[in-house]
């Protein structure tokens, strides 16, 4: 089995949370930290917290003029500048400059948010061969166990010149995705998760930049593979909804003939794929205005090689 290796420890580590301002954990947990960060503190390193849209968090709202997590494409950070851009396009741009000028970048980025479905855990990442991300998930499985909030990992399979997410200008990233928890609603026992899910990173961080080896591991990922769109009339309005047997079952298995969505009349609309698929984010608020019901993922097992520092 081959070894993956990286030359540097890894010292500039951030916490973003507030990417979107209406997603309350992270941006509780990141106020807090920015008026004392000492709880952040490593042996080898101190993370730094930091409030990404701060404007769409004063109004409590998930962006000003556009998704700030779907702004950081190539083309539009190298894009000219204008006074009429979107705030979250200034914003970006702002923060690439300060976490992702290439050798300059952030070594590592916490990327904080909650769903409103109910997805327990999930530790979303954007780079396939981002072993390290891997390494961290499998640590926070296997160390930050809760049987009430299942811990799975999500990747986003997406072409590196095609990503607009905010964890993709760091070298090394991680989005904590816990729900479920209403958009401008704080939960105690989602907020206690996440911040004990971010210390332990932070001990992953430090205990891998002392020289500890990570062996070798099979996973299981969920991986997209596309969207499931409601149903819509001629006039556009939505005419089927979440089948109650569908809904909070984030993960689980839907087969072919299972049923999918419920009109208001109370006729079953039913899946009719040819392979059993296993649907997250299912019906998330933020996901209405893009009429996605759900996000289609497929399970995949996969193999990571072993982790260690290079000497």
């Amino acid at each position: 089995m081959s070894t993956s290796t990286i030359g540097v420890p890894l010292t500039r580590v951030v916490v973003m949370g507030g990417t979107h301002g209406n997603e309350m954990s992270g941006v509780c947990l990141v106020k807090k930290w920015i008026k004392d960060s000492s709880e952040l503190c490593r042996e080898t390193f101190k993370a730094e917290p930091f409030l990404a849209n701060p404007r769409a968090v004063e109004r409590c709202v998930r962006f000003i003029d556009q998704d700030l997590n779907r702004s950081f494409s190539m083309e539009k950070l190298s894009a000219s500048e204008c006074e009429n851009d979107p705030y979250e396009i200034k914003r970006a741009r702002e923060i690439y400059q300060r976490y992702g000028l290439n050798l300059s970048s952030a070594d590592f980025i916490f990327d904080l948010h909650n769903t409103t479905s109910n997805m327990g855990t999930t530790l979303l990442y954007c780079k396939l061969d981002d072993y390290l991300a891997l390494h961290m998930a499998r640590y926070l499985q296997i160390n930050c166990d809760d049987a009430s909030l299942p811990c799975r990992i999500f990747f986003i399979d997406i072409p590196e010149k095609d990503n607009v997410y905010l964890q993709n200008i760091a070298k090394h990233s991680l989005t904590l995705e816990l729900g479920p928890q209403p958009q401008g609603v704080t939960r105690a026992d989602i907020l206690i998760r996440m911040k004990n899910l971010v210390n332990c990173g932070l001990d992953f961080i430090d205990v891998f930049n002392q020289g500890k080896e990570f062996p070798s591991f099979e996973t299981e990922i969920y991986r997209v593979a596309s969207k499931m769109h409601y149903p819509r009339g001629a006039d556009g309005e939505i005419q089927a909804f979440i089948h109650p047997k569908l809904q909070d079952n984030d993960y689980l298995p839907l087969n072919p003939g299972d049923p999918m969505f419920k009109t208001i009349q109370g006729e079953d609309i039913f899946y009719e794929g040819e392979k059993t698929i296993y649907p997250a984010f299912i019906n998330e608020a933020a996901y209405y205005g893009n009429n996605v019901a759900f996000v289609v993922t497929e399970k995949v097992h996969f193999t990571v090689p072993t982790l260690r520092l290079k000497h």
